[in-house]
């Protein structure tokens, strides 16, 4: 028995939920997001809730379809009311990041700038040119834009690079004479 799937999914006041054809759509004030919903699942919106109940046979898919829905639900929900935000950080000497119009521009130890066009469905600010924070209203499209980002320069222990700010990195003396 899944134990995050028999939670409902509460709906926060200025958010809109239907369910029509099998997919999941939210509207709220950042916008809309929908998603499929998995034929090993049901799900029904009562009294500002979603609830979200397994279909048929106990299988071992309908159990993992069960909470993995409910979890992609409230994702959803809470996106298009609050959204989602990464920080990155930049460590190491002489490494920055700046936005020019549409694209990021870091400069982090290579012999050219690293230039990443930004996505029109995620926002990308510089509050400091060592600091990169991701916004935007689908979970899973912020974390992946973060993620491309910090791989351009992973974080490693002599030189540092690009890491989220949660992240702990343990710096190291480099060699000595």
């Amino acid at each position: 028995m899944s134990r995050i799937g028999k939670y409902p999914v509460p709906i926060p006041s200025g958010v809109d939920v239907t369910i029509a054809g099998g997919i999941l759509t939210a509207k709220g004030k950042r916008g809309q997001l929908s998603m499929p919903l998995s034929r090993f699942v049901e799900a029904k919106v009562e009294d500002g809730k979603i609830a979200i109940q397994p279909v048929g046979n106990r299988s071992r898919e309908t159990w993992t379809m069960w909470g993995t829905t409910r979890a992609i639900a409230a994702n959803i929900v809470k996106g298009v009311s609050e959204g989602f935000s990464k920080t990155l950080e930049i460590t190491g000497t002489g490494f920055r990041a700046s936005v020019q119009g549409s694209k990021l521009v870091m400069n982090l130890g290579f012999s050219h700038d690293v230039v990443y066009p930004i996505p029109a469905d995620v926002k990308i600010t510089t509050p400091r040119p060592t600091a990169i924070t991701v916004e935007g209203n689908d979970k899973q499209r912020v974390g992946q834009v973060a993620l491309d980002i910090r791989s351009f320069r992973k974080p490693e222990p002599y030189k540092g690079g690009v890491r989220y700010e949660t992240e702990v990195l343990r710096r190291k003396e480099g060699k000595k004479k």
